[in-house]
């Protein structure tokens, strides 16, 4: 390793945080270097996600709470309760750190949380769906409809495919291009089929709302992070020769395909019966 390599942080307890910066996958790149917001539409879709829900007084799990902001916000909804489902022991590990004794998170797999039957009124995930399987996805939206009573409401931030009749070839394309430079299964979807899938797992899709996907851009890193938060993150950058090339491979993939992805906000509804 480079003593420029050497010097950008790798021991704030940081999932993969002694991978190279060519293996790692995106979203823990980017929290390596200080990236605190790491979703498709930044943290004003999240704002807005999180105001659609009835949070007050309800039983809330938040799977794959990363770093914990959004946990933050949910508990400044004053629930009955939250409960956060993360799979990497490190990541529960942040987040439980960031919410301190307002709630409690546990390490499950998304598709089998563990937790008891109807067991929660509000269920939220971001940027973890997008990177699943269609199989996969089914089988989350399964264990969500599981532990939601019936009425209650699954909200999810996402990456969407623009227009919603992109041609086969350019959907393709589009995820290929970022399976390469994000190093994890990124398969984004039109609104339409995102409507569809939520419909055959027993939800009814009440809100959604779209927003540019500008992860990397300027203005956005300073909407997200701050302007210190924007110039810590420039400093770990340049710091470190491999995790720039990393970074501006990423960029000129989000660049390229900007008119072919935005960020998408759901909330559903569990049907109060299930097929």
């Amino acid at each position: 390793m480079t003593d420029a390599a050497a010097s950008t942080p790798r021991s704030s307890g940081i999932p993969l945080g002694d991978r190279p910066a060519d293996a790692v996958p995106a979203h823990w790149l980017l929290a390596r270097v200080g990236k605190k917001v790491l979703r498709p539409g930044g943290v004003k879709l999240t704002k807005r996600l999180v105001g659609m829900l009835p949070l007050g007084g309800s039983d809330v799990v938040e799977l794959a709470p990363g770093l914990g902001l959004t946990a933050r916000m949910l508990l400044d909804g004053h629930p009955a309760s939250y409960i956060g489902v993360e799979d990497d022991a490190s990541a529960a590990a942040l987040a439980a750190d960031a919410i301190g004794e307002r709630g409690r998170v546990i390490v499950g797999d998304a598709k089998s949380t563990g937790l008891p039957d109807a067991s929660c009124d509000v269920v939220l995930t971001e940027a973890m769906l997008t990177m699943h399987t269609n199989a996969h996805r089914g089988e989350i939206l399964d264990e969500v409809a599981r532990i939601l009573r019936p009425g209650g409401c699954y909200a999810v931030h996402e990456l969407a495919l623009v227009p919603d009749d992109i041609t086969p070839a350019q959907a393709d394309d589009v995820r290929l291009s970022l399976v390469r430079s994000q190093k994890v299964n990124t398969r984004p979807q039109t609104t339409p089929e995102w409507r569809a899938l939520f419909a055959a797992h027993g939800f009814d899709v009440q809100r959604l709302e779209h927003a540019p996907m500008r992860l990397l851009h300027l203005r956005r890193l300073v909407a997200d992070e701050g302007v210190r938060g924007t110039l810590r993150i420039a400093r770990n950058v340049l710091r470190d020769a491999d995790v720039r090339r990393r970074m501006l491979t990423m960029r000129a993939a989000f660049k390229r395909n900007e008119d072919h992805i935005a960020a998408i906000a759901i909330v559903a509804v569990r049907r109060e019966e299930r097929a």
